[in-house]
């Protein structure tokens, strides 16, 4: 994280945001659904899935396995995709927490 200073924020909120920046992008956005559509591994079809070059997509593959939110695992020569549910538990706690929290000062706020 370097110059923010991750070092100053808890390690849930450090994680929060490594997972949020990591769906920041359409492409990205688009690898996970088309992840769940799938409904299992997927191994080497993403590409013909989006209208970017090889090179990107195993970019915008590799931010998402660097969050955690997608697992790789090499099959012959060909890594296999699936999601990790972890993350999504992750962003689901957090959300859950955030949504309580507005809906408690909502009643006592403008």
């Amino acid at each position: 994280m370097g110059i923010t200073k991750a070092e100053f924020f808890t390690e849930s909120q450090n994680k929060t945001a490594m997972v949020l920046k990591a769906l920041g992008h359409p492409a990205r956005v688009a690898i996970i659904e088309h992840l769940l559509k799938a409904r299992t591994c997927v191994c080497g079809d993403i590409v013909s899935e989006l209208p970017l070059a090889q090179a990107t997509v195993s970019q915008h593959l590799k931010e998402l396995k660097n969050a955690g939110i997608i697992k790789g695992t090499v099959e012959g020569n060909a890594v296999c995709y699936c999601l990790d549910e972890r993350a999504f538990e992750h962003l689901s706690t957090y959300f859950s927490g955030l949504l309580a929290s507005v809906k408690d000062q909502n009643s006592t706020c403008c």
